[in-house]
Formats: structure tokens, sequence, C-alpha cells
């Protein structure tokens, strides 16, 4: 039997600590049940605290803790549930730091949820490592961790014995992971029937949305984001865009990319990506007349562009989005 140590964090969101708790204590139970076979628990699940008083979740639910961090025995997994405050918790959480480090280093596989992933990265076991996080907060993490391969399209990364999970929701999907990576696919695709939970969502890619990454302070560059924000179903010269903004093609490009993460063509392209997908959510229209609204003639090219930076195509997307 596996030994899973759920570390609930202050302030957290209760679904990242109740959701895989759920998902451990029913495998090998409710399938066994429904099969009438003896039920088979193949995890042990605890929740834990820094001080071993109950969790206070953002919403003011009251989460029990079995002990603190210092009474952690023998355990296989450390998972972290998100962090609602990610500055404040960093500043007070130096003993959080060490309690991963230090299990870490006695052979403890660690698994963050959510915003989790910068707590986890705060050890440094992380650098060079690669991992995930919200998408809201993928550029805040960049920043702060640069040492970090940062992929926030992914779902979930595994890095053998640490795991990072993106939003909210994909907690589930980790503890599912960690189901089949422990017992196998048998096991697994048993528990997710008795879920109803698809195994194998793999990416976030569907759910993200362009922040338009302002958080820099080069002045002409957000003046360049601008422009190109409210022009972007027009042709866009970038030769013209940065003459008028005083850089040659070479200096704005590089500006550019240094201040945003992105060149001006790909800020472009997720602009109009972005439209195109706000089309796909409200209205039922060709998606060759939604790549001439956004300013595309190639609806083809348009097509592997939206693919590429949703992981959908454009039906897929208007068919998982789209209020009918």
């Amino acid at each position: 039997m596996k030994k899973v140590t759920i570390l609930a964090l202050h302030n957290t969101i209760a679904t990242t600590v109740i959701g895989p708790m759920d998902v451990f204590f029913q495998t090998g139970k409710i399938w066994n049940y429904i099969q009438d076979r003896k039920p088979e628990s193949r995890f042990q699940v605890d929740i834990v605290t820094v001080d071993g008083r109950s969790a206070k979740c953002i919403n003011g639910f009251l989460i029990p803790a079995s002990r603190s961090i210092y009474d952690v025995g023998d355990t296989d997994l450390i998972l972290i549930s998100c962090i609602y405050d990610v500055e404040k918790m960093l500043k007070y959480g130096k003993e959080l730091v060490s309690f991963l480090r230090r299990k870490y280093d006695q052979g403890v596989d660690i698994a963050s949820v959510c915003t989790a992933s910068f707590l986890l990265a705060e050890t440094g076991l992380l650098d060079g490592k690669t991992a995930t996080t919200h998408w809201g907060f993928a550029d805040q993490f960049r920043k702060m961790y640069p040492k970090v391969r940062l992929k926030p399209d992914r779902l979930i990364t595994d890095e053998e014995d640490l795991f990072c999970s993106g939003a909210l929701n994909s907690g589930i999907d980790l503890a599912m992971y960690l189901v089949e990576k422990y017992y196998g696919h048998e096991i697994a695709v048993q528990t997710s029937k008795t879920l109803i939970h698809d195994l194998g969502r793999h990416s976030q890619s569907p759910y993200t949305v362009f922040q338009f990454q302002k958080k820099h302070n080069d002045n002409r560059i957000i003046e360049a984001q601008q422009w190109i924000e409210q022009n972007y179903t027009r042709e866009i010269n970038m030769n013209r865009i940065a003459g008028e903004h005083g850089m040659s093609r070479r200096t704005f490009e590089r500006r550019f990319k240094k201040a945003t993460g992105d060149t001006p063509l790909v800020y472009l392209q997720r602009i109009r990506v972005e439209a195109a997908k706000r089309h796909l959510e409200s209205e039922q229209i060709a998606f060759d007349e939604i790549s001439y609204k956004v300013g595309y003639d190639n609806s083809n090219f348009f097509r592997g562009l939206f693919k590429k930076h949703t992981g959908l195509l454009p039906t897929e997307y208007q068919k998982k989005f789209l209020k009918i």
C-alpha cells in the first residue's frame, strides 16, 4: 500500500485537497465493490498542515489535519495543494521549503497541484527540470524561476520523482496519473470508470487565455502592443510599426521578444487566435468567415495556427465551448 501525504496549505482551494484524496482513497474499493469483490485499499492517505491544525480554505471551509509536517514519518508521496496568495506563502513558507527538501532527500516523491509549483520550485529541486503551473501564472513563474523549464501548455509534467499539474481540477488528473504510475494501466482504467473521469488529458492549452504580457517597463513596446491589438484585423507591416516607434526591424523584434516573451509576429498570431476563439464561443459561422474577420485570407493556414496555440481544431474548440 502506497502512503500519500497531502499537504493542505492555508487559504488553499478545497478541491485541490479533497479531489486527489478521494481518487487515492477509493482506488481499489468502489470498482471491487461493483464487481462483487473484496475491496482492496491501494493508498493510505493523510492530510497534514504546517502546525497540525485544520486548514482553512479560501472559502472558509475547514479541512481537518491528522498531524503537522513535523510529525510526518515514512511516506511515498507528498502532494501539495494549491497556493492562493503565492507571494505571501513564499514569504512565510521557509519551513515548508525545508520540509520538502528533507523529505525529497529521504526518497519521497513530491507532486504539486496548480500554483503549488511555486513552492516546489522554491526548493530548487525543479532547477533544470520540466514543470507546469496554472496558465494564468506562467509569466510570474518564469520571472521568479528562470532555471525551470516551464511548459504551461502541459496539464501534467513528470520528472520521475517530481510531478506538477496545471489548474485546479488538474489535481484529479494528477492523482489519476499517479494511480497509473504506481499501480499500472488496468487499475487506472478501473478507477477512471468508477469516477467517470477521462484518462489521458494532457493539455491546458484549450483553456488558456492570452494575457497580453504588459508587465514590463518598455513604454515603446507597450505602445506597439496596443497598436497591434487595436489593428489586428488589418494587414500588419512590422517594418512600418518598428519605424513608427523609432526602431529598426531588428531592434524592434529584439526588444519586443525581451519585453513580452514573444516575437511581434507570434504576438499578432495569438491576438488573432483569441479573437477567433471569441467568435467560435458565441456564434455558428464558417471558419473561413472567422479567418477573414481576424485578418487572414488563407483559412487553412490560420486553422493550423489555431490548433498550434489551442491544441484543438476550430470545430473541436467550438464543440467544447459554444453555448447552444
